[in-house]
């Protein structure tokens, strides 16, 4: 049943994950999206959305309302919006990574991630599970360059960051393996669009 429920995958196909409560999503998100997936040879990108993120003290908006938004704002034949964590009742990215891995064998995962989380990715729950069992690409965001390649997390693996120019064998690669890439980025955020009060009043960002 669970996995009618959860997106389709071919075997040896390369799927990116963007996890996050996506509260509210923006062009931001999509952008990144569709820079990785050219980046890093993926075959289709899922946007795992959150029940919530242990990491906030205060709990997102209602999960409905953001898959409901992330479908409207992401429309992309290979992208797919999908609550994978609520399905399977995980809450931790490694959890939720075991849990695709065992209902996907045959699958190549790459975990997504803006260069913002590289530089707290050492605060995550069992994040070295997530550096030893999966390929991870980074994507700068403005200002968080210099703290994401000084993190715990890129020093610590440094010697199994791919060079950006073989960004494209990222997904084929063997854990550990992850790269950063540099793109022109959309400079919004999601604290900013709650911020202006759009979100509370159900506006999506242009």
């Amino acid at each position: 049943m669970l996995r009618n429920a959860i997106p389709y995958a071919r075997p040896g196909q390369v799927v990116g994950l963007l996890g996050g409560s996506f509260d509210p999503p923006h062009q931001g998100h999509v952008h990144i999206t569709l820079e990785a997936m050219k980046a890093f040879g993926l075959d289709r990108v899922w946007w795992l959305v959150s029940p919530g993120n242990p990491l906030k003290d205060h709990g997102p908006a209602p999960l409905e309302q953001r898959l409901n938004a992330a479908q409207t704002m992401m429309r992309h034949p290979r992208v797919e919006v999908t609550d994978v964590e609520a399905l399977t009742g995980t809450r931790a990215t490694a959890d939720t990574l075991a849990v695709l891995r065992r209902l996907y064998p045959q699958v190549r995962f790459v975990w997504l991630m803006g260069a913002d989380n590289l530089a707290q990715f050492h605060r995550w729950k069992d994040w070295r599970l997530i550096m030893d069992n999966v390929p991870v690409g980074v994507v700068a965001r403005p200002g968080d360059r210099i703290s994401a390649r000084m993190s715990p997390a890129a020093r610590l693996y440094g010697r199994y960051r791919i060079d950006g120019q073989a960004r494209h064998l990222l997904g084929r690669a063997q854990a550990p393996a992850w790269c950063f890439v540099n793109v022109p980025m959309v400079d919004v955020s999601s604290t900013q669009i709650r911020t202006r009060g759009d979100w509370v009043n159900g506006v999506l960002p242009e």
